[in-house]
């Protein structure tokens, strides 16, 4: 069965897959969803619109099962206990069990799966934090959507440490710490009228300059490399004593940007240096689990699990969107070249991107790997709760261009996503690769042996370039297919593999770009992949690769490719050559491109023919 993507009457999307086009069943099965919610959740004694509102931000978060698993297990939920009936009934009046039609082994069946996704998600044990900066200013009703976000993420047990930033404030001017202080407490009445406690800490928390032996670190050579950012505010760990009274009382606590100077002066400082300060301090007082208190609120882990920078002006903007956010940074790979294509006019439209991304990189050097920052837009509270749940953006940045241009989705209020991220790079000699982590990452990712001798012989002759991410938590292996002589050879993906420990945490994403970058985008100016190989310079080729038919990764792929056809038990998948097209296509202008271009007769049975040659690289 031959399918492909490219359309005669709509050359916009020719990229896009069928079914990731918004269809009339999608949305009525979205609907339904919704519609009978309540069926599965408990009503409360009198449901009002907050609460359903409430509910409808987590279901549009549309969690996976891994991602509800992964978020129950940071906030140890606790398991509903079931109910057990007054006068159970005979077994023979039980209705027979239904059998599945894919049977799984027990251990990989959540206890909860017959509960609704948002019914489990509501009782945490564990109160975790989350370093929120507020970069208003704001109107008051702004602040009022803000707010009953923030609550909305109380309510889910992330419990924010709130400091305010006004970008209209003057340094140094009359009134400067009155205004801080109105500021707070503008918004500590903001959070109190959406239902949540919340106490003002006017006094200083943080202390400015690193302390002692961050500043040895000053001359180390990672420091002074930028490797090790160091905040430029430091606490001690009785300065978050105050903090720690707050939430153990179940109040948010709401700080202003203040510091004491070394003559033990307040000064107003840039909530950035707070926010770093914060971010190390806490991390350092929090790193051992906290158990549940006796009284009754529980504890609160003070390791922050977010950092959340909300804003007027939204998420990063990106070269490769035209403007419009950035969807997932990598900030190992990606922070200089992100700086160096930061267009001239964006400092006015975002004038404090580059400084958040200087801050969350900062943070996440000190907050736990499974952390993420999100830049955020006062207009889209609603995403905070989505990236809770799922820990990702609400697209993938490894979609098709043509698809996240054409969602509606994708808009200047989008949320940037910044991980910590790994290192990507590219190798071009088998000798380059490390034989035995890369066995162990294609064994852990596809759980069989590998024939590795038969393989690496095959990689001595076929390899065209190999990505890998990290220390081999993830890679790409590419090779050339077809006979060695031949001038059409066959851009052919052979080994996509991630470790089960960086699943979820957006190393999949990373990788993918970094190959659409060298293969089928190469030549595109938003192709420039910083990380090593052609640096976007030369002409792209057709990316072909194989997956047995049930695979569930299948998904995935069909939402990334231009094609795919059916060859008995496998799913041989293609990417077209991007630049090639958009060159033919603004040549046609309006007319289009054509179902199959000229250059395109005869490809497909060429790639089927030795595709399905290739031999099985386990044993």
């Amino acid at each position: 069965m031959l399918s492909t993507t490219r359309s005669r009457l709509s050359p916009a999307v020719k990229n896009v897959p069928r079914h990731a086009l918004p269809n009339a069943i999608t949305a009525k099965a979205a609907f339904a969803t919704v519609r009978n919610a309540h069926h599965s959740l408990p009503e409360p004694d009198e449901p009002d619109a907050s609460t359903n509102d409430f509910i409808l931000s987590i279901l549009k978060a549309d969690p996976s099962m891994r991602n509800t698993k992964a978020f129950r297990a940071t906030f140890n939920l606790r398991a509903r206990p079931t109910p057990i009936p007054a006068d159970p009934l005979p077994d023979s009046a039980l209705p027979p069990l239904s059998t599945q039609s894919n049977p799984v082994t027990k251990t990989n069946v959540a206890p909860e799966t017959d509960l609704h996704v948002a019914a489990q998600i509501l009782n945490p044990v564990y109160r975790r934090t989350a370093l929120v900066k507020l970069q208003g200013p704001f109107t008051d009703r702004q602040l009022d959507s803000v707010s009953k976000g923030l609550v909305y993420l109380e309510k889910l047990g992330l419990v924010s440490v709130i400091v305010v930033e006004l970008d209209d404030w003057i340094r140094g001017g009359d009134g400067e710490k009155v205004a801080v202080t109105n500021e707070v407490n503008r918004v500590v009445s903001a959070l109190e009228s959406q239902g949540a406690r919340a106490r003002p800490i006017l006094q200083s928390i943080v202390r400015l300059g690193p302390k002692p032996l961050d500043a040895l670190l000053a001359d180390n050579e990672l420091a002074t490399s930028g490797e090790i950012p160091i905040p430029e505010a430091h606490t001690l760990p009785h300065d978050l004593n105050t903090i720690r009274s707050a939430l153990r009382a179940g109040e948010i606590p709401v700080l202003p940007p203040l510091a004491l100077d070394s003559f033990c002066r307040t000064v107003r400082i840039h909530s950035n240096d707070v926010i770093g300060a914060l971010a190390k301090g806490m991390g350092e007082a929090g790193n051992a689990p906290v158990k549940p208190s006796q009284g009754g609120v529980d504890d609160v882990d003070l390791t922050p699990l977010r950092l959340m920078i909300i804003n007027r002006e939204g998420g990063i903007p990106s070269y490769a969107r035209s403007g419009l956010p950035h969807l997932l940074v990598n900030l190992t790979a990606e922070h200089k070249h992100i700086h160096d294509t930061f267009h001239q006019s964006w400092a006015s439209t975002n004038p404090s991107a580059l400084g958040n991304l200087a801050l969350a990189r900062t943070c996440l050097e000190h907050m736990p790997p499974s952390s993420s920052a999100i830049m955020v837009s006062h207009r889209s509270p609603s995403s905070l709760i989505g990236n809770l749940i799922t820990n990702k953006p609400e697209l993938s940045s490894s979609l098709p261009h043509a698809l996240l241009q054409t969602n509606r989705k994708l808009s200047p209020a989008t949320p940037t996503i910044l991980r910590r991220g790994l290192p990507i790079r590219v190798v071009k000699k088998v000798s380059e690769l490390d034989r035995d982590r890369m066995k162990a990452l294609l064994e852990s990712s596809f759980n069989r042996v590998l024939d590795e001798e038969a393989y690496y012989k095959r990689l001595e002759e076929r390899l065209d370039f190999a990505i890998v991410a990290g220390d081999y938590a993830g890679a790409a292996i590419v090779t050339s297919e077809g006979p060695l002589s031949s001038p059409h050879r066959i851009t052919y993906l052979d080994k996509f593999a991630v470790d089960p420990k960086h699943q979820g945490d957006g190393t999949v994403d990373f990788l993918w770009v970094a190959l659409h970058d060298e293969s089928y985008g190469l030549g595109l100016p938003f192709s420039a992949n910083p990380n090593g190989g052609k640096g976007g310079e030369g002409e792209g080729t057709d990316l072909v690769w194989r997956s047995r038919s049930d695979n569930p990764v299948n998904k995935w792929y069909f939402e990334r490719a231009s094609g795919h056809l059916r060859i008995g038990k496998w799913v041989m998948f293609w990417c077209d050559a991007e630049k090639r097209l958009k060159i033919e296509e603004g040549r046609r202008g309006f007319a289009g491109l054509s179902f199959s271009e000229e250059w395109e007769h005869g490809r497909i049975s060429h790639w089927s023919k030795h595709i399905d040659a290739i031999p099985s690289a386990w044993t």
